[in-house]
């Protein structure tokens, strides 16, 4: 994922509004402008023609921008036109505003992305490549689209290849790449080192949970990212019919999410402490698997009715995030495909969060659009904390509640946490169909937008 150096062998991609394509034709030539009638194209978003040389060969294209209602209903559509583009260097031309040729340029990048892991032998499309366009910071794009390619691989690979281990062998070779370290606890060390409700989850897999801790940085404000690992989930003794467990390979989307972020952050190099607290699972069921009704006692002291197994996420988290708060990190971000309702709540193509600091709150929203990464504020909602209180124990899992079951979860996650600037994300992880720059599968969901908030929230420059 590289924009093309400028170069004489590059070739003119002319993007069109349709209300600019009669002065186009009038000045194009009348080869060019008989062509472009008989072939009636008309600008839409993500129209394409190629333009013949007087040999027959391409000598440019001409891409349709749409109305601007259409360019709100797709996003990144300019980047239809990528995989219909042949091989070669091309060069935006046209009328596109700074936030608009930033779009295409990512939007390019994102086109890209190839998952052909499972498909050996398979030639890969000679894609066409971008010059970087003016005004355009191609170092903060590249950044974005190659974290995001770590995200989309990670989560699109199935649990049989990416299991606790393999996460944490990712995790050291991102680390590696950075001068970053790595501390794992795995196993009945979890226990000894009290993290008792990550081994709970995780112990009734043969593939021992752990707990992965990544630090980068020696100076700058402390940001922590702490994202879910739960590699594969069944639902544990809670079962999920088998339609539910279909794209369970993606609940550890928030570690995947937090992994592509923290990618970035160190590609572009941030005066940042930056940590990486992954709590790496897999929920599944034998003899010793984690039961209904089971109490148990978090890191934090507070102790948990597990009302249902399948929320999961949440239990593991908690331990995460009290360990997060005890290094007092200047803002604490969790990731996590937490719930079902956040997707009822959004649908797939927004990234819920949780903020109860409004300045947070407003960088993020800016962060979101510099970033084209949609993100949507939900409450903190104080009057439905009673809903996660049993009796029996601190706080359920699980409550019976029937409403609100995101926010919930996040009013959960909140109880862990003692730094007083926190945002979680309850993410879905995936495209459900094809779309510009986002193929059916995996898909990063907040971090984009995190990125652009880091300026105004750690006051950090992004170069």
């Amino acid at each position: 994922m590289t924009f093309a150096p400028a170069s004489a062998s590059v070739l003119p991609l002319h993007v069109l509004r349709p209300e600019e394509l009669d002065a186009f034709l009038s000045g194009a030539g009348r080869s060019w402008a008989d062509w472009l009638k008989a072939s009636r194209f008309e600008a839409g978003l993500g129209e394409l023609r190629l333009l013949p040389g007087p040999k027959g060969g391409v000598v440019g294209a001409v891409a349709g921008y749409g109305t601007a209602q259409a360019r709100r209903r797709l996003r990144f559509g300019l980047a239809k036109v990528v995989t219909a583009l042949p091989g070669g260097d091309w060069v935006l031309q046209g009328s596109l505003s700074q936030p608009e040729r930033a779009e295409a340029a990512l939007g390019w990048l994102l086109a890209g992305y190839r998952f052909d892991r499972y498909r050996p032998g398979r030639k890969p499309a000679d894609l066409p490549r971008l010059v970087c366009p003016e005004g355009v910071n191609a170092d903060l794009v590249t950044a974005m689209a190659e974290g995001e390619a770590l995200t989309r691989d990670l989560i699109n690979t199935p649990a049989q290849d990416m299991g606790p281990g393999e996460l944490e062998v990712v995790l050291n070779s991102l680390a590696r790449g950075f001068g970053a370290k790595v501390a794992v606890t795995s196993g009945d060390a979890l226990l000894a080192r009290n993290f008792p409700m990550i081994h709970a989850v995780g112990r009734a897999s043969p593939r021992a949970p752990r707990l992965l801790d990544m630090t980068w940085g020696e100076s700058g404000p402390k940001l922590t990212l702490v994202g879910k690992g739960v590699c594969f989930d069944t639902g544990g003794l809670n079962l999920k019919p088998s339609t539910g467990m279909n794209l369970m390979k993606k609940d550890m989307g928030g570690a995947a999410t937090v992994m592509g972020l923290a990618q970035m952050i160190m590609a572009l190099n941030l005066p940042v402490r930056l940590r990486v607290l992954i709590p790496a699972v897999e929920n599944v069921i034998s003899g010793n698997a984690l039961k209904p009704k089971d109490i148990l006692t978090s890191r934090k002291g507070l102790t948990v009715e597990v009302n249902d197994t399948d929320a999961e996420g949440r239990l593991v988290l908690a331990d995460a995030l009290a360990y997060a708060c005890e290094d007092k990190p200047d803002l604490l971000v969790s990731m996590a495909t937490l719930t079902g309702a956040a997707r009822v709540a959004v649908g797939p193509d927004l990234a819920p969060y949780y903020c109860d600091d409004a300045r947070i709150a407003a960088a993020l929203e800016a962060g979101a659009a510099e970033g084209f990464d949609p993100v949507w504020r939900m409450p903190f909602h104080d009057a439905y904390e009673s809903v996660i209180e049993p009796g029996i124990a601190d706080l359920d899992n699980a409550p019976g509640f029937g409403f609100a079951g995101s926010i919930t979860a996040a009013l959960f996650l909140r109880r862990f946490v003692d730094v007083p600037r926190y945002v979680h994300f309850d993410i879905y992880g995936h495209t459900p169909s094809d779309q510009p720059a986002r193929p059916k599968g995996a898909s990063g969901q907040g971090a984009r937008a995190i990125l652009g908030a880091l300026p105004q929230v750690l006051g950090v420059t992004v170069r």
